[in-house]
C-alpha cells in the first residue's frame, strides 16, 4: 500500500481536516489544526507530504520519526499540529486496512467509555451558572469554566472576588457532586495565581487548569505542589520533551496534551505513559472537531491514567457548525450518563461526511483569537 495524495479542508467554525488517500482506495482522516493558525498548519502539511507520497502508510513509527527528525528543526505548535493530523490519518488507514479500531493496534482497551465534561464559558461571566445547570440537565457530570477575566500581574481584590462569586454560583447551581474545572487559561501571572489557588480551595474543585503558563511552572513550584486542588496543564506543550520537565517538577497532577497539537496518537500515547510513571492523570485537551475527538477516544481506550475527556459539543466557538455535523452517523459518539462510548468502528471509528466537508470548505474560515487589553492599554493574555 502506498500514499498517493494529501488534501486539507478548512471548515467552519475553526477547524482543518486532512484526507490521506492510498493506491488501494483506503482513505484516512486527521485533524491537523492549531486554532487561529489553520492556514499555516495546512502549508506545513503540504510540505510534509514530500516525505509521505509513495510511502507505506502502515509504517507509522518510521514516518513519524522521519517527519519529526528529518527537517532538522523540531517541535513547536505549527510543526507538531501538522504532524498530529497526519499521524491520526495514518492510524485511521491502518485500522481500516486491518478492520479493527486503532485502539486494538495499541494494545487493546482498558475501558469501554470515558467521562466527559462540558465547557460552560466564564470569560465575561453572567449566565455561567445557568449554563452549568443546563449541562447537568443534559447528563454531564462535570463542567469547566474560565475563572477570571484579564488580570494584571498585581490586580485588585474585586477581580478575585468576582472569580470566587462566579465559582460559588456554579457550585450552588450543580451541587457538591458535579466536577468543576476552573481554567485560568494562562492569563494569570504568578503573584495573582498564588492568591487564587489559596482562595479557591474551599470549593473542592475537580482541577485548576493553567494557573500559570507552562513555562512559568518552575517559578511557583511550592504553591503548586502544596495546593489541595489538583493542578492541570499541557495544552500548549507539544511533545514528550516539552512534558519531561513539567512531570519531573512534581507540580502537576493532571496533564492535558492535545493529540491534534502534540504529534497525534503516536506521541500522545508516549506522553500518557510518561505521566503514568509519575502517577499523574491524563485529561486530553480537545475543543475541536469530530476527527480529533475520535482520535482522543482511541487513546483514552488504552491509557490507564486517562480519567476524563474534553469535547466541544455546543461550545461557544461552534456557531456555524458543531461537532456532529461532519459525521454520517452522529450516534457514534454515544453520550450517556456523563460519559461517551469508545467508537468501535475500524480506524478512528467514525465515518466522515466527505460531501459535506467539501461543501463547507468552500466557505472556510479565518478564525483568530480575540485580542484583549488592560485598562492601561497594554496587551492582556486571553
Amino acid at each position: 500500500m502506498k500514499i498517493t495524495k494529501l488534501t486539507t479542508y478548512m471548515v467552519p467554525p475553526r477547524w482543518l481536516f486532512l484526507k490521506i488517500e492510498t493506491d488501494e482506495g483506503i482513505v484516512g482522516w486527521g485533524e491537523p489544526v492549531l486554532e487561529g493558525r489553520a492556514s499555516t498548519v495546512a502549508a506545513a502539511v503540504e510540505e510534509l507530504s514530500d516525505y509521505l507520497i509513495g510511502q507505506d502508510p502502515r509504517n507509522i513509527e518510521d514516518l513519524w520519526t522521519v517527519m519529526y527528525r528529518g527537517g532538522f528543526y523540531r517541535g513547536g505548535g505549527i510543526m507538531m499540529s501538522a504532524l498530529a493530523g497526519i499521524d491520526q490519518a495514518l492510524w485511521d488507514i491502518k485500522g481500516k486496512a486491518l478492520g479493527v479500531p486503532a485502539y486494538e493496534l495499541l494494545g487493546g482497551k482498558v475501558r469501554d467509555k470515558i467521562r466527559v465534561y462540558s465547557w460552560i464559558g466564564g470569560d465575561r461571566p453572567s449566565d455561567t451558572a445557568a449554563a452549568a445547570k443546563a449541562a447537568v440537565e443534559r447528563g454531564f457530570t462535570a463542567v469547566k469554566m474560565n475563572g477570571t477575566e484579564e488580570l494584571q500581574y498585581i490586580d485588585t481584590w474585586d477581580k478575585v472576588q468576582g472569580c470566587l462569586e462566579n465559582v460559588q454560583a456554579v457550585r450552588d447551581a450543580v451541587g457538591e457532586n458535579v466536577g468543576i474545572g476552573v481554567d485560568f487559561h494562562g492569563r494569570v501571572h504568578k503573584p495573582m495565581a498564588k492568591v487564587l489557588l489559596k482562595e479557591l480551595e474551599p470549593f473542592k474543585l475537580m482541577f485548576i487548569e493553567e494557573p500559570v503558563l507552562s513555562e512559568n511552572v518552575n517559578s511557583m513550584l511550592e504553591p503548586l505542589r502544596n495546593s489541595s486542588t489538583p493542578i492541570a496543564l499541557g495544552e500548549r506543550l507539544f511533545s514528550r520533551w516539552d512534558f519531561k520537565d513539567v512531570l519531573a517538577s512534581g507540580a502537576v497532577d493532571i496533564i492535558q496534551p492535545d493529540p491534534s497539537h502534540c504529534g497525534g496518537i503516536t506521541e500522545a500515547r508516549k506522553i500518557a505513559a510518561m505521566a503514568e510513571a509519575y502517577d499523574v492523570a491524563v485529561a486530553l485537551h480537545c475543543p475541536l472537531g469530530p476527527i480529533a475527538l475520535a482520535a482522543n477516544l482511541q487513546i483514552d481506550a488504552g491509557a490507564y491514567n486517562a480519567f476524563i475527556q474534553e469535547q466541544s459539543l455546543g461550545i461557544h466557538y461552534n456557531k456555524s457548525n458543531d461537532l456532529l455535523d461532519y459525521v454520517n452517523d452522529p450516534s457514534v459518539f454515544a453520550y450517556e450518563d456523563g460519559m461517551v462510548a469508545i467508537p468501535e468502528g475500524p480506524g478512528l471509528g467514525i465515518d466522515v461526511n466527505e460531501e459535506y466537508v467539501i461543501e463547507r470548505a468552500a466557505e472556510g474560515h479565518r478564525w483568530r483569537n480575540p485580542i484583549w487589553r488592560h485598562k492601561d492599554g497594554s496587551f492582556a493574555e486571553w
